[in-house]
């Protein structure tokens, strides 16, 4: 049987950049001779001990790394990251591509972070599956916030509710800016009465960060809920997504 490929190369970005098995990361001796490993066990302890705010943002970072990279250390890894991306958010939510090329950084590491994100979206969807969206709006809002406010790229979903508000189908409808060439309302409306669905909320992020809506977000929207009375589909909302937070049109008069 050949010999099994290691799970990290030991010469590579993603290993002790070329330590012996066993070794001190060279930067934990160059610091007075810190244990890494204590330093790592404090970390862990503080987290299960002190909970959700236990840890700063880049220590999150560090032990998600941590778990790809066994013998190195990762808090300027972390830091230069934070630098980079912004914010936590912003770092695990960066494309994985990106993150594997951020110089420190490798395929492995990549997936220690995205791996996070994946949990946390398919645990806020499950949230948002469980119960009626109307009345758990803010886990929609998290939901949604999670999934869409770091896209470098614009997308257009339609999220199509039963009788009594549960989620139906979560649709990714088009990408690109929100005009009748990227979501076309008698197909939205046509899409409902094949699912069943008597109402529906429109979701879309902007990228540049800002939430506010642009008349073009308004026009169509109010198309779309002009179309949904005349076939009994009541278009509850409309919710713009950036990074500076959410802005729901039905909140702001606009529908």
């Amino acid at each position: 049987m050949p010999d099994q490929a290691p799970l990290f190369d030991e010469r590579g970005t993603d290993s002790g950049e070329g330590m012996a098995h066993g070794e001190a990361p060279r930067e934990s001796r160059k610091a007075g001779g810190n244990d890494p490993a204590g330093h790592r066990a404090r970390l862990r302890k503080r987290l299960i001990e002190g909970g959700d705010e236990a840890l700063a943002d880049h220590e999150v970072i560090e032990l998600l790394l941590m778990q790809a990279v066994p013998r190195r250390d990762m808090k300027p890894l972390a830091r230069s990251l934070l630098q980079r991306f912004g914010s936590l958010a912003g770092v695990l939510q960066a494309a994985p591509r990106t993150l594997a090329a951020h110089p420190g950084m490798g395929e492995a590491s990549a997936v220690a972070l995205r791996i996070a994100t994946v949990a946390a979206t398919r645990l806020a969807r499950q949230k948002v599956r469980e119960a009626p969206v109307i009345g758990s709006w803010q886990a929609l809002i998290d939901y949604l916030t999670i999934d869409m406010a770091h896209l470098t790229l614009e997308r257009v979903r339609v999220l199509y509710l039963n009788a009594k508000n549960m989620l139906i189908l979560d649709d990714l409808v088009g990408e690109g800016s929100i005009d009748e060439a990227a979501i076309h309302p008698r197909e939205v409306i046509r899409r409902a009465l094949d699912l069943g669905a008597t109402a529906l909320i429109i979701v879309h992020n902007h990228p540049s960060g800002s939430p506010e809506p642009s008349r073009a977000d308004i026009d169509v929207t109010n198309r779309i809920a002009e179309a949904g009375r005349l076939l009994g589909v009541t278009v509850h909302d409309h919710v713009v997504i950036g990074r500076e937070g959410h802005v729901s049109l039905r909140a702001k008069g606009l529908i």
